[in-house]
């Protein structure tokens, strides 16, 4: 049995009511989120692959401004699989965590060369293979870059709201996306994403959020219990 299926049998069905509470969330996101997508600007798979390792512990806005000068330098899988490690370092080091980031990509670069023929696959397993790959950067570049539902992206924002708005309540990133896959309609996987990490960062911050100014207010437990 699956882990997944194994967690299923243990959750409880949800009631109707809790259902129609979820539906309605995932249905005035859409409305209001409507064209969220991906912020790490890219071309292709493998732009959006290095990109998204590089947005470990870094903020979106910091890898755009790094990447331009990184894939002008090496502009593809082959380019990076050669690339000196301290030149790397150099260009990536304001994303932080550089030397491992850095030892990642060439790693990951120098796999997709020789065993992929430089071109980023479109396997869940396959890209668990790459040095500085795990299952969220995966779900990005699967999304975006191929438009796959292999999952739903569980970053901080996802992890922060989908405990606020009480649609989970674990707090282990593989959990909350299994919990987040079974409510979930699997065609929304991938905009589901964007539409609550865009949420994060306009309404539902981290240290204060605008509680006040929250279209899903009345939906959501946080409000309910700390207003």
């Amino acid at each position: 049995m699956s882990e997944m299926s194994a967690r299923k049998q243990k959750r409880p069905k949800l009631r109707a009511k809790e259902r129609q509470r979820i539906t309605e969330i995932l249905r005035v996101l859409g409305q209001e989120y409507a064209d969220a997508n991906c912020a790490l600007h890219h071309q292709n798979a493998y732009e959006l692959l290095v990109a998204t390792v590089l947005s470990a512990q870094c903020t979106d806005v910091r890898v755009n401004m790094v990447t331009p000068a990184l894939f002008q330098r090496f502009p593809d899988a082959k380019a990076l699989a050669g690339a000196d490690q301290e030149e790397l370092q150099e260009i990536i080091k304001s994303t932080g965590f550089f030397r491992n980031k850095a030892k990642n990509l060439i790693g990951a670069a120098r796999k997709l060369t020789q065993e992929f023929d430089g071109v980023v696959p479109q396997s869940m397993t396959d890209l668990l293979e790459l040095p500085g790959v795990a299952r969220k950067t995966a779900n990005v570049v699967l999304g975006n870059a191929y438009g796959i539902p292999s999952g739903v992206v569980v970053d901080t924002h996802v992890s922060r709201l989908s405990g606020r708005l009480g649609l989970t309540e674990e707090r282990d990133p593989k959990k909350i996306e299994t919990d987040l896959m079974e409510i979930v309609p699997e065609d929304e996987w991938i905009d589901f994403s964007h539409r609550l990490i865009q949420h994060g960062r306009r309404v539902c911050v981290a240290r204060k959020p605008r509680c006040g100014d929250c279209f899903l207010a009345d939906l959501c437990p946080y409000y309910q219990n700390f207003r």
